[in-house]
This record gives structure tokens, C-alpha cells and sequence, in this order.
């Protein structure tokens, strides 16, 4: 498997963003509103496209939430956002897309489960009546299949033609197995039902990495639809983030996977975007894309006692985060600035002159002063206290970008 996989896809346009076909990868998030609160989650839409989600899905599981689903929408695109907005559905999403078509004409995307659309006879009916919706309104779909979720029909068919034939392979293999097979059977029905190649994107989401990893490698060599990557239910916190990133940053050094989501669980009342964070931190990491200034900084040591450098860390990130919406919208290639953020003499300034610009606070023992440095060179030492050189930094930080990167008037050019 090569990184040539990700160019020999089939392009699926997405409300605009064109996911597959050598595009580069798009990051994904859903929130976790109620969707028939219309004011929180069109407000959560539009803090995750601000973020850098470049597709939000959204929940919609009963006639109250495909009702509100036009009006979300509206408040989203009255607002400035562009960011597609995708439909999830499960079990009885071929009712409210046929009952509440503002809802099948508002999205821009549907989200199918194979494994819930319906049972036994009425489940390729029910199938094929959102595919025809989707037809009829001209819009792609998911289909993502998973672990879960799975149709148990197809299951115990490959649970008994194992026993029956004695073919050695456990419970996982066989699960592997099954979605793979679902994903495959499902892309077929759903071109027999009249939907297109370009308008199919596929997934198989398990939440154990190398599971994941295998999946995707025998998905990726029987089918050019575009894939969505991601484990799901990730966990929280570092155990979501280095769960996800390992299995992920397998499959997209190979090649596979053309948009993605990291679904971290977050802390009650936590930040919906750290997700989105942490999708855009996966692919910065692998040189795919890049979406913000990148910070580097001293994880500390015995040399540095002084919290001081951690604080300015933490700062120089939330400012980042902070400042990157309008960056993103006035200048051309910010996204490659690079930061640095140093605690003592032993690689503080060697780190600082590698960064754009850098800072180097003092360790044990060193003088009570921060050189700063800007693109390689001594641009000026910093004193203070800890929200002095906060400041300070930031001032330097923002002086340099609106120095250094060309307006986005001035060259057309459109944002991520």
C-alpha cells in the first residue's frame, strides 16, 4: 500500500469540500447538542468549523430534530460558516428524510448504518428508500459500518460457515471480516439503487487500533471510494488521543484514509473542539496537512523548577487556537508558522533560532532573562513576570504575522 491509494479514489463533493481523489484530507467532528436545540447546536457547528472542522455531522434521531434541522442550518450559513453538515441516522432515517424533506434538502451529507437501517426483509427496502432520497436530492452518502452495530444476520452466517468448515479464525477476525464484507455489499445495493460512485464514502469503525488497522488494509484494497478513518468511541483524554493517533497514523503514512474524525469523549462540560484539535495535530504530525502554527515546547527536567515556561506554553497555545479563525480568514499561509517555547539554556536557543520565533526562559541558575528569537537571529531580550512576557511574546508573535504573511485579498486565495 502507497500514498498513490489516496489519489486514485473517486472525488466525492461534499457541500463544496471534495473528499477523495488526491484532495487533501478533510478533518470531520459531530457535535453533542440536542439537536432540537437549534440555537446550541448551530453555536457548536460554528465553534467547530472556527476549530478547523471542515464537516460537522449532526444527530438526527426523532421527528423533533429533522424539523429543527433547516433552521440550524440557516443559523450556521447566516453566520458566515460554510462547513457541510451531515445527517446521522440510524434505524428509522428513511421516515424522517421522506416526512421532513427541508431536512433531505438541508444537509449535505447522510450518514447510513448498515447495521441498523433495518431487519431481515424490510432492511434493503429501507435501504435503498434513503438512497433514493438521496438520489432524488443529489446528495452523497456514508456508508459506515460499525463493530457494534453489525448486522448479527450476516455474523452468525460467518460464526457458522467457520465452525461448519473449520476454518480456524476467532471471534475479532470474523467481526473484521463482516464489515469489510457489509461495507462492500452495501456500496453495491446502494449503486443498484442509483447512487453514484462519486456520491459513496465508506467507513469501518472499530475501537481497537490494530483492529482498525487491519480493517482499512483489506477495505482499502477492494474498493476506490473514498474512505473516513477514525476509532470509535476513542476513550478520553491521552488514552482517546494515542489510541487514535497510532491506529490513524498507520493508515495515513500508507495512504489510506481521505477524511477523518478523533472521537474523544470529553470531560463533563469539556471543550467539543479538543477533537478537532487533535484530528488536525494527527495530520500536522504526518507532514499531510498542516492547519496552525505549530508550538513547540520544553517538556521540563530538574533545570527548569520555574513553572514560568509551562505557563507561557499553555498561554502561547490558547492564543494560537484563539487568533487562528481570523488568521485563517486575513492571511495566506500562517498555518506554517512555527513557535517555540523553551525552558533553560541546554536546548532552549537552539530550539528558538529552528522556530520562526522562539523563546528561551531561564533554568536553574541561569540569568533572569528571556532572549527571543526570530527567525534565527536575536531579535530582543524579554524580563518580566509571567503575564508581562505573555503579553510581550504575544505582541511578537502577532507583529510578525501581519509582517510576514500576505493578505488572503491580495491573493484569492480560499481558506482551509
Amino acid at each position: 500500500m502507497t500514498l498513490a491509494r489516496r489519489h486514485d479514489t473517486h472525488a466525492v463533493v461534499v457541500g463544496g469540500v471534495q473528499v477523495g481523489g488526491g484532495a487533501p484530507v478533510v478533518v470531520q467532528s459531530m457535535t453533542n447538542t440536542d439537536t432540537t436545540d437549534v440555537e446550541s447546536t448551530a453555536r457548536q457547528i460554528i465553534e467547530l468549523a472556527g476549530a478547523g472542522s471542515e464537516l460537522v455531522r449532526i444527530t438526527v434521531n426523532t421527528a423533533e430534530a429533522a424539523a429543527a434541522v433547516a433552521s440550524i442550518v440557516r443559523r450556521v450559513r447566516e453566520a458566515g460558516v460554510s462547513a457541510p453538515i451531515v445527517g446521522d441516522f440510524h434505524f428509522n432515517g428513511h421516515k424522517l428524510l421522506a416526512q421532513y424533506p427541508d431536512c433531505a434538502r438541508a444537509l449535505d451529507k447522510y450518514r447510513i448504518n448498515p447495521g441498523n437501517v433495518g431487519r431481515g426483509s424490510k432492511r434493503d427496502s429501507q435501504f435503498a428508500a434513503i438512497c433514493q432520497i438521496a438520489v432524488d436530492h443529489g446528495k452523497p452518502v456514508r456508508i459506515g459500518v460499525n463493530a457494534g452495530s453489525l448486522n448479527q444476520e450476516l455474523v452468525m452466517a460467518k460464526m457458522q460457515e467457520n465452525t461448519d468448515k473449520d476454518l480456524g479464525k476467532s471471534a475479532e477476525e470474523i467481526i473484521n471480516e463482516c464489515m469489510v464484507i457489509s461495507a462492500l455489499q452495501s456500496t453495491d445495493l446502494a449503486l443498484e439503487n442509483g447512487l453514484r460512485q462519486d456520491q459513496i464514502i465508506i467507513s469501518c469503525k472499530t475501537s481497537v487500533p490494530v483492529h482498525l488497522i487491519s480493517v482499512y488494509r483489506a477495505l482499502a484494497s477492494k474498493t476506490r471510494q473514498p474512505l473516513h478513518l477514525g476509532l470509535t468511541e476513542a476513550g478520553m483524554g491521552v488514552k482517546g488521543v494515542a489510541w487514535s493517533s497510532a491506529a490513524m497514523g498507520v493508515l495515513l503514512a500508507e495512504g489510506i484514509g481521505d477524511t477523518i474524525r478523533v472521537s474523544l469523549t470529553p470531560r463533563p462540560g469539556g471543550d467539543r473542539r479538543e477533537e478537532v484539535y487533535a484530528a488536525c495535530e494527527i495530520l500536522q504530525a504526518l507532514d499531510v496537512r498542516r492547519f496552525a502554527p505549530s508550538v513547540t515546547a520544553c517538556p521540563g527536567c530538574g533545570r527548569t523548577t520555574s513553572t514560568t515556561f509551562q505557563q507561557l506554553a499553555e498561554q502561547v497555545q490558547a492564543y494560537v487556537r484563539e487568533r487562528m479563525p481570523e488568521w485563517r480568514a486575513r492571511y495566506q499561509g500562517v498555518e506554517n508558522l512555527t513557535l517555540a517555547v523553551m525552558g533553560c539554556v541546554v536546548n532552549g536557543p537552539g530550539e528558538s533560532k529552528a522556530a520562526n520565533i522562539g523563546i528561551s526562559l531561564p533554568g536553574v541558575g541561569e540569568a533572569p532573562s528571556c532572549p527571543v528569537y526570530v527567525d534565527g537571529q536575536k531579535y530582543k531580550t524579554l524580563t518580566g513576570t509571567p503575564d508581562e512576557l505573555a503579553e510581550a511574546f504575544k505582541a511578537i508573535i502577532e507583529e510578525y504575522v501581519a509582517s510576514t504573511y500576505e493578505p488572503v485579498e491580495k491573493t484569492g486565495a480560499r481558506s482551509a
